[in-house]
Formats: structure tokens, sequence, C-alpha cells
């Protein structure tokens, strides 16, 4: 794993399961909001589906969430200069 900086609009994965807004390790979502200077974010989790199917992509959660909770996902490879980081929960 890279160490990274999260922003806005980056598509998350959570990390652990949220057992009490019914979310899980693995759902994808949007950060939407810094919060607390960068220190948390607020996620929203919604049933879109990149306009292949007929969901509205309707926000059935919106969450705060802290990075230890999340994971960036990437669509490009990585760069040569990565460097690897072990990350322990």
């Amino acid at each position: 794993m890279t160490k990274n900086t999260i922003k806005l609009l980056d598509v998350i994965a959570l990390t652990v399961d949220l057992h009490e807004y019914n979310l899980y390790r693995g759902q994808v979502g949007t950060v939407v909001e810094l919060l607390a200077g960068g220190a948390a974010f607020e996620v929203e989790f919604s049933d879109a589906c990149g306009g292949l199917c007929l969901r509205n992509g309707r926000t059935y959660e919106s969450v705060g969430l802290r990075p230890e909770k999340i994971m960036v996902l990437h669509f490009e490879p990585a760069s040569p200069d990565s460097v690897p980081e072990m990350v322990t929960v």
C-alpha cells in the first residue's frame, strides 16, 4: 500500500464493517467533504452504477469517517516511483 492523501471526490472502499450504518468492508463510496482539516471525511454511499443499470444514483448513506477506516481506490497503474508501505491496524 502506498501512502497517499485522501482528496475531495476520491473513490474509496471501507476497510471495516460499520454495522450501525448497515455498511460493510469493501463497500465503495465517494469523499464529498473534508472534515476537521482533513482529519476525517464525509463519505457518500449511493446506488449509482455508471448508467449501466436502472438505479437512480440515490444516496443511501452519508457518514463521517476517519482515514484508517477507508482506502482510496486507484484506477490507473501505480507509479514506478511508489514505495510500498506496510500498514497495520
